[in-house]
């Protein structure tokens, strides 16, 4: 009898599957990877690609990088409309494992509008501007939509911790909440102040909080401005009544210096758009935008 009672136990164990690991995330940029850390929690930690301070739109996979991608579990990146170093090792990985954030179907995109402040004909030179624009992390509603994306991934991949992924998702959502009603109330009143900025980013967060487009130096992918654009840019500055200036991480802020010059423009706090110069982990995310709408806020707000 006790064999008898024990082989359906046995039977029934040797039936379970085995237990599925964390699978290892690699994300492009370090707010993609601030949201994926997030959904994680404590269940593993996210390897982010662009190191500190630098370039998402020009950078090169280290050999290191290379190989890690190949081991990935799951790669996480806003697609090659940001990051196209990344987009010949993204389609060598095995199906499943890359994770487009810009391509999933509810994501709010916009196009870039190069003509926005009337520059028609002066961006000859200038990088492509079309198509677009891929920076839709610093539209918070996007991120919100993501942490329950990526949470989705995590789970086809790890089921054993589907419940865990889902709750950190929503506890994510709920905080992001906060961060859009306290920026929105700090940029109200200054919505409709004008400022500069290093290059054209910024169209998520100013349309998602109400503010004037934000005048950029550079278009597209932060390349160099051509003497043109620079000509063009000094008479808008002076046309829009421009109030404040803000460096950028990872850019010279000598340009923005030399267009100002012999103005009364405020220069305000750098801005870090990708999160390049913050330390990494689940809060960089709510805390870019946090930062930023303190940065924009009380530049505009001065005087």
């Amino acid at each position: 009898m006790r064999i008898l009672t024990a082989l359906p136990a046995l039977a029934a164990l040797t039936a379970l599957p085995a237990l599925a690991e964390t699978p290892s995330v690699i994300a492009d940029i370090p707010a993609t990877g601030a949201l994926v850390q997030q959904v994680l929690g404590d269940l593993g930690t996210v390897q982010v690609l662009l190191p500190t301070g630098g370039n998402a739109h020009h950078h090169q996979l280290r050999p290191s990088d290379a190989a890690a991608l190949q081991d990935a579990g799951l790669l996480v990146w806003i697609g090659p409309e940001l990051t196209p170093w990344l987009e010949r090792s993204a389609a060598a990985l095995a199906s499943g494992t890359s994770l487009l954030l810009l391509a999933q179907s509810d994501t709010h995109r916009r196009d870039f509008n190069a003509d926005a402040h009337g520059h028609e004909g002066d961006h000859d030179h200038d990088h492509d501007h079309s198509g677009v624009d891929p920076h839709a992390w610093l539209d918070p509603e996007n991120g919100k939509l993501w942490l329950t994306v990526i949470a989705e991934a995590l789970s086809t991949a790890d089921p054993g911790n589907a419940a865990t992924y889902a709750q950190n998702a929503a506890d994510g959502a709920g905080q992001l909440d906060q961060v859009i009603q306290q920026v929105s109330a700090q940029l109200a009143p200054v919505a409709d102040a004008h400022f500069l900025v290093f290059h054209d980013a910024y169209g998520y967060f100013t349309d998602r909080f109400g503010l004037e487009p934000a005048v950029a130096v550079a278009l597209g992918d932060a390349s160099s401005p051509s003497a043109a654009r620079l000509s063009a840019i000094r008479d808008e500055i002076k046309a829009e009544s421009v109030r404040c200036a803000f460096p950028e991480i990872g850019h010279d802020p000598g340009l923005i210096d030399s267009l100002i010059d012999g103005t009364d423009i405020r220069v305000g706090d750098t801005l870090d758009p990708s999160g390049a110069g913050q330390e990494m982990g689940a809060q960089l995310y709510p805390a870019l935008l946090q930062q930023m709408g303190d940065t924009i806020a009380d530049c505009l707000s001065e005087g």
